[in-house]
């Protein structure tokens, strides 16, 4: 199945620029743009897309109160992605309590772009600010800590899962729980694959989702 994709930005290049990437994978369509905070409500009756890219600063609407106006419609709703320049945290909350699936910096690598839209179309949230995973520790937690998301997982597993969900390299998680990067590599595909999990970024969302990043 294509995943339909759209993006709202006033840059126009950018927005040129993304389509073209996104009409690069053979799993995905770009369907299309808006420039204006305003005119994303039309821009979704148009293009018809399963997520959106969003821009936070916009003229006529910022794209937070944006995201909370479309999503507050009842019907088809495409997931929204929040795409900022701006860094702080309090962005990322802002981001999430209003419907938002997923929150990138807009000087994020294509490849982490592509993996985030994916994911959240599959039902993820990914929060990757300025270092991936580097804010996501330290949002309040709102969601009750779900323990048996991770009952499958050995005392080793667990303790490598909660230090990759909070962004630590191989190296430091190797450092910090005294063990090789092999090692570290290999628990990694465990947890992954125990856990059904496609890549790293969606581990971090897993993690956020069943509130075991507190």
């Amino acid at each position: 199945m294509t995943v339909r994709v759209a993006i709202a930005d006033d840059e126009r290049l950018f927005c040129s620029g993304l389509g073209m990437l996104v009409d690069s994978q053979g799993d995905l369509e770009f369907t299309g743009a808006a420039h204006r905070g305003d005119e994303v409500e039309r821009l979704i009756e148009s293009a018809r897309p399963d997520v959106l890219l969003m821009d936070v600063r916009m003229p006529g609407l910022d794209g937070i109160t944006a995201t909370e106006a479309l999503l507050a419609v009842a019907g088809d709703r495409p997931r929204v992605i929040v795409l900022t320049t701006h860094r702080g945290e309090v962005a990322v909350q802002r981001a999430l309590r209003a419907g938002a699936r997923g929150f990138l910096m807009k000087d994020t690598t294509p490849e982490l772009l592509l993996a985030a839209i994916r994911a959240v179309h599959d039902g993820g949230t990914v929060v990757a600010p300025a270092e991936p995973t580097s804010l996501v520790r330290d949002i309040p937690a709102e969601r009750p800590r779900d323990e048996a998301a991770i009952a499958a997982l050995s005392r080793r597993e667990r303790e490598v899962y909660l230090l990759a969900a909070r962004g630590y390299s191989n190296a430091e998680i190797a450092a910090l729980a005294f063990i090789s990067e092999t090692t570290v590599k290999s628990h990694i595909s465990s947890v992954l694959a125990k856990l059904g999990l496609a890549s790293r970024l969606r581990l971090v969302a897993h993690a956020w989702e069943h509130g075991l990043l507190g």
